[in-house]
């Protein structure tokens, strides 16, 4: 059997040059029988999506995290999303899969809990610094007034985000999540749902919260919306935004924690208010 091939498409599925017949042959053998065999094939078909997810993932980790250990941890989600995989859903495998992945690549990451807690702390206190003076603004702060508030310079502050964007293994995939029937936690950018799907409540939460996404991301400062924009829609680099933007990749890191950070606040109130 030949291999996955990644080759992301305009409208974000990857292709594979495994003949459909093949796999939906192993499929339903798997399905019928549970024969392990069958699924180690299916793994080895789908294996090239597991280095595709860890290469992603650790372009955004310190230095010291070594990209073949996110390729064993990211093997376990694709065996779990191999086996928990319902053919009935109107939604692609490796859509499934590519969730799946990260979200037992982040599980283990988090497990070695290598981010320091006076990381997570000042990310917080950014959160709080963004949400309070955009309440009282009633727009997007400047660093200058984020640092002002939180009692630091600019330069701590672009220090701070810097060390932030480090410990982001995820963003809005990891924010905007929704679960379905079974209690699978299903990326609402990875997931390609059915337009004709019978639960109508469901489809109705699900266009409310685009709403409050596209609305929160509008709500961006320019350089900030373009960096969101040119990561999530266009899949480039923080190097090639860099370069893009006429500025370092550091400074990139810096704009897109920035916004996450006023994404996760803005949401955050949000709900609040409901």
């Amino acid at each position: 059997m030949r291999a996955v091939t990644l080759g992301p498409r305009g409208d974000g599925t990857l292709e594979t040059n495994v003949k459909p017949i093949e796999l939906r042959e192993l499929w339903r053998r798997y399905k019928n029988d549970g024969d392990s065999r069958v699924r180690e094939r299916l793994v080895v078909a789908y294996s090239p999506l597991v280095k595709y997810v860890a290469g992603r993932t650790a372009a955004g980790l310190p230095p010291h995290v070594e990209e073949a250990d996110l390729i064993s941890y990211g093997l376990v989600g694709l065996i779990s999303a191999i086996e928990r995989f319902d053919l009935s859903r109107d939604i692609k495998f490796e859509t499934y899969a590519i969730m799946r992945i990260k979200g037992a690549i982040i599980d283990e990451l988090r497990s070695l809990d290598w981010v320091p807690r006076s990381v997570r702390a000042r990310a917080r206190e950014v959160e709080r610094a963004n949400a309070k003076l955009e309440h009282t603004l009633q727009r997007a702060p400047t660093d200058a007034e984020i640092a002002a508030e939180m009692g630091i310079s600019i330069e701590e502050l672009n220090e701070s985000l810097l060390a932030i964007s480090h410990s982001s293994i995820v963003a809005l995939d990891e924010l905007w999540s929704v679960s379905d029937s079974s209690g699978d936690q299903v990326s609402l950018m990875d997931t390609i749902e059915d337009p004709g799907a019978p639960d109508p409540a469901r489809a109705l939460d699900l266009g409310d919260l685009k709403d409050r996404i596209a609305d929160s991301i509008a709500m961006l400062p320019e350089r900030e919306k373009l960096v969101i924009a040119l990561y999530y829609y266009e899949n480039l680099t923080l190097r090639e935004i860099g370069e893009v933007l006429g500025v370092t990749e550091s400074r990139v890191s810096q704009m897109h924690t920035k916004a996450v950070l006023r994404l996760r606040s803005r949401m955050q109130e949000e709900s609040f208010d409901d």
